[in-house]
């Protein structure tokens, strides 16, 4: 007879899989048919970059507006309200024509996914507090092979179709493949309100505030890679499905690095030696794209991707590490993610900018190599002992708020 535990652990990793997926399509279709939509639509590369940045701010702000909306979304709700919202942005991607409704369907797709992202690393606490930095590594895994099947495929489907706009629509599949799923298989004991898992209530702790930055700027890499790698592609003579491939590879290996790296260091409660191996590995990518583009690209975008994979999983894995309660950690999380996403929305942007006024992307590498090395040193700010006293004061004001 199977063992109803371990059926249910099954069931609660599929729905973190699938959840996952969902998450990155929505900004990983852009890129690689970037020109095509340009030429079909007049978008000039600072509106190009708002279909990442959008999104991406819409993932910062939405997490922290939790504390108005858990008064009337429960958890089940506003993971169906997310889903629902990722599905039919994707659907009006199958026939919109202009800039601006493009803009219109990254901006309600970006709400979507902020819903659902923001509860995920609560609910990846919740449900496996015993394996923690392994299933934060699966997550965000999942998250990154969806983004690169989305810049896989898309020009496949794209040119299968005949129409750039079927590359970004047919992601609606997977979201209604989710709703599906989280109809079904969530659990259905323990039912769970915003008031639980949501963020606020840390605007006042220094250390909450670091945490945030912190993930923001390592995170501003993948956010700028995914936006303008297929069109610097494009100008070192490569093609648009070379740019889609590209992308792809690097999120090999980022999930890669998402999975190894936790796994390799997982007897480890010092996240640091981690996080500075891949921050590491990610400068020295950039740093050959900055230097020698045209000789080893594949070699330095895998070098990137490597190490923003383990750079995501691991910082998530630090700031749940702050603290012990679920709850408690899932609410910091989803601030840090909140503040985090803002941050790394406007990196795009102004790598764009810089690409815009400059007329390469040599200073857009610049900048984010200038933001790894200095991320390379906040590190260490993060020892485990540090952790209790950094939470203690704010632990009791967010339990505080819980109880009024």
């Amino acid at each position: 007879m199977s063992n109803p535990i371990n059926l249910r652990g099954a069931a609660n990793l599929l729905l973190v899989i699938l959840l996952a997926l969902n998450l990155r399509p929505i900004l990983t279709s852009i890129g690689p048919l970037l020109e095509p939509m340009r030429h079909s639509t007049g978008l000039g590369f600072q509106q190009a970059a708002l279909l990442t940045a959008l999104p991406v701010l819409c993932m910062g702000l939405v997490p922290l507006l939790q504390p108005w909306l858990r008064r009337w979304l429960s958890e089940h709700g506003a993971m169906l309200l997310g889903l629902l919202a990722i599905a039919v942005a994707c659907l009006w991607r199958l026939y919109l024509d202009s800039a601006w409704a493009l803009m219109g369907s990254a901006l309600i797709a970006g709400l979507g996914v902020a819903l659902v992202q923001g509860m995920m690393p609560g609910l990846v606490s919740r449900w496996f507090a015993s394996r923690l930095a392994v299933c934060m590594g699966l997550y965000s895994a999942a998250l990154m092979s969806g983004g690169g099947l989305a810049a896989l495929l898309g020009p496949y489907v794209s040119a299968l179709s005949g129409r750039w706009q079927t590359g970004l629509g047919i992601w609606a599949l997977p979201a209604l493949l989710a709703v599906l799923a989280w109809c079904c298989l969530r659990p259905r004991q323990a039912p769970q309100t915003l008031n639980e898992v949501g963020a606020g209530h840390w605007f006042g702790n220094r250390r909450a505030w670091l945490l945030a930055l912190y993930f923001g700027l390592i995170n501003g890499g993948y956010t700028s890679m995914v936006a303008w790698l297929p069109a610097f592609h494009l100008e070192q003579g490569g093609s648009a499905q070379g740019g889609g491939e590209l992308v792809g590879m690097m999120t090999i290996f980022q999930v890669l690095g998402a999975l190894g790296l936790p796994l390799l260091l997982r007897h480890l409660p010092d996240r640091r030696p981690g996080l500075w191996l891949a921050l590491g590995i990610q400068l020295l990518g950039f740093v050959g794209l900055l230097l020698a583009p045209g000789q080893a690209m594949m070699a330095w975008v895998a070098m990137i991707g490597l190490g923003l994979g383990a750079c995501f999983s691991l910082s998530l894995t630090l700031t749940l590490e702050h603290l012990r309660g679920a709850p408690e950690a899932g609410s910091l999380a989803a601030f840090v993610q909140g503040v985090g996403f803002i941050v790394t929305g406007t990196v795009p942007y102004l790598t764009g900018w810089l690409r815009e006024a400059t007329g390469s992307f040599q200073a857009s590498w610049s900048l984010l190599a200038v933001t790894v090395l200095a991320m390379l040193l906040v590190t260490a700010r993060f020892a485990p002992a540090g952790y209790a006293s950094a939470m203690r004061r704010s632990v009791s004001s967010v339990q505080t708020a819980t109880v009024n």
